[in-house]
């Protein structure tokens, strides 16, 4: 009973803290899940047009509410954390005009931590109470990455994205490497003469938009073979350069998505299919449309209003997105469909795309040796100038690329490790699922919507 008095005042303070900020609020208005029908987000925007407060009957709305606030709060001082929002659109015009102390920001996040780990709620709310704590200890950390803090790499990793991250023996590699040399023999480093074959299938930049096209209405197609997209659901696409990514995928809520590809080094033909899955469907777009849709429109979660970038839902974000590409397209799908299609339509000759299929499956297999090589280069324990040769010898790149890579090591960090364990972790669950393509997508969507993190993954 003391906990819940001490929540219930300490809801009524923030209500008080809102009214002081937005001056003099005529009356309250107050979320009754049993009474308002409206979407949560909607009636908050109303409320604030009709000039009043905003409280809450579940405290874990008014925790989720406290969060999202916080959210655009980090987002005025790491202009990377808040990756999509689609919340109330008051709250981020609020936040936009906030000079925000880091200080007191930690203070903030530690003080809502405390008061949400205090409170008591039934079983059917622990799971939404204990991953708002786990967004809540990834937010803080991150706050301590950017503060110019000690935070090791696998603080980071655990810390933020929820996952134990693995040491690898980068020896263990060389075998790999070795079958690389016999699938492409010749003068050169490795590197070189993956950088060449690859090259040699590069899309021409006059028909990158056509085939990009064609790939992403394919993987569009699949997905909705098995699942029921809204009607106005949709994507823009741009060509862009100059970057340290090759896809970003910017939500733009309401089921809308811009699309970015980096035209930086040529485009490999494969990479249309995979960045159109990844970046779009049954990937990233997929992903932010369920959330706003099932979380936030159909359940009301607000915390899932804002996507953190550097959060527990990183390899799962990532994960599906990589994994998603071999749900749309399983067996030979992929490469049948690029020999048969996009090849054509690129003016490439199809008889390399054996070759590339073989090329791929070894350099699938080398994935986690940058994660590696990312973990000393942050840690300190090498170099930039060591991190390039090493990072250039897994990576089979130019050296341009690998220092391109680099970039986004340094600036993304521990976000590495999402595209490749987030993939296995999504890879293990979703084949654990069952064998039909009909349970595969099913068991897929669940890690969408339940929402799952890494450790609910994750063997211990």
């Amino acid at each position: 009973m003391k906990k819940m008095i001490l929540i219930s005042l300490a809801i009524v303070l923030a209500s008080c803290s809102e009214s002081s900020q937005k001056g003099q609020a005529s009356e309250a208005s107050v979320f009754d899940r049993s009474v308002i029908n409206t979407d949560i987000v909607t009636w908050i925007d109303e409320q604030y047009t009709l000039n009043k407060d905003v409280n809450f009957t579940d405290p874990m709305d008014g925790f989720a509410a406290e969060f999202v606030k916080l959210a655009l709060r980090m987002g005025q001082v790491d202009g990377d954390y808040v990756d999509a929002y689609h919340g109330p659109k008051a709250w981020k015009e609020e936040a936009s005009k906030l000079d925000v102390d880091k200080a007191q920001l930690a203070a903030d996040i530690q003080n809502l931590q405390q008061r949400l780990e205090a409170v008591e709620v039934s079983f059917a709310a622990s799971g939404r109470q204990q991953k708002l704590l786990k967004m809540l200890r990834a937010m803080a950390v991150r706050l301590d990455v950017i503060s110019g803090k000690d935070v090791s790499f696998d603080k980071e990793v655990s810390d933020i994205y929820d996952v134990i991250p693995p040491r690898y023996d980068l020896a263990k590699y060389e075998a790999v490497l070795s079958d690389i040399d016999k699938l492409l023999p010749g003068g050169g480093t490795t590197a070189e003469r993956v950088t060449a074959f690859r090259n040699s299938i590069a899309i021409p930049k006059s028909k990158l938009k056509p085939v990009f096209d064609r790939a992403i209405e394919e993987c569009k197609i699949r997905t909705e073979k098995y699942y029921d997209l809204p009607e106005t659901e949709t994507f823009m696409m741009e060509f862009v350069s100059d970057k340290s990514w090759s896809g970003y995928n910017y939500y733009q809520g309401n089921y809308t998505s811009l699309i970015q590809i980096n035209t930086d080094f040529p485009i490999i033909i494969d990479r249309a299919v995979d960045l159109g899955c990844h970046e779009g469907y049954p990937g990233h777009h997929v992903w932010n449309l369920l959330l706003e849709q099932e979380l936030v429109k159909k359940r009301g979660w607000l915390e899932y209003s804002v996507s953190p970038l550097f959060g527990p839902f990183g390899p799962m974000a990532e994960g599906t997105g990589n994994f998603g590409i071999k749900l749309a397209f399983p067996g030979d799908d992929k490469i049948n469909f690029e020999r048969d299609v996009l090849f054509p339509m690129a003016g490439l000759d199809p008889r390399k795309v054996e070759t590339l299929a073989a090329l791929n499956a070894l350099v699938s297999k080398l994935s986690h040796a940058s994660n590696e090589v990312s973990r000393q280069y942050l840690d300190g324990d090498i170099t930039y100038e060591e991190a390039v040769p090493l990072m250039q010898k897994y990576y089979l790149s130019s050296r341009e690329k690998t220092e391109q890579r680099l970039r986004f090591v340094k600036k993304y960090r521990g976000y590495v490790i999402n595209y490749n364990i987030g993939q296995d972790l999504a890879a293990e669950y979703v084949n654990s699922a069952g064998d039909s393509q009909k349970i595969k997508w099913a068991a897929f969507k669940d890690m969408l919507t339940i929402p799952l993190s890494a450790s609910d993954i994750q063997a211990p």
